[in-house]
């Protein structure tokens, strides 16, 4: 899930894909048009739990900066660098 502002300046939360993923950044694709070097909120949902209460339900939010942004049909797929590598 992100959320950010979107280039229009209105607020926004979208469930999104996400099509790649690494230490230090992700691609996803997304319906939002974003401005350059915005900073956004991640979450990612958390593997599905065999039972159990004790695994969250998704991870705590990451902070991710745009990096690049292209059109894809009706999608945008952002290149985002998370401001601290995932451990």
């Amino acid at each position: 899930m992100v959320r950010g502002v979107d280039a229009t300046g209105a607020e926004f939360l979208e469930l999104t894909k996400t099509l790649s993923i690494s230490a230090n950044g992700a691609c996803i694709a997304s319906t939002h048009s974003l401005r350059p070097d915005l900073t956004i909120s991640l979450t990612f949902p958390a593997p599905s739990p065999a039972s159990s209460s004790m695994v969250p339900s998704e991870t705590p939010p990451v902070t991710a900066r745009l990096r690049s942004q292209s059109a894809s049909g009706d999608l945008r797929l952002l290149g985002l660098e998370f401001l601290r590598p995932l451990e």
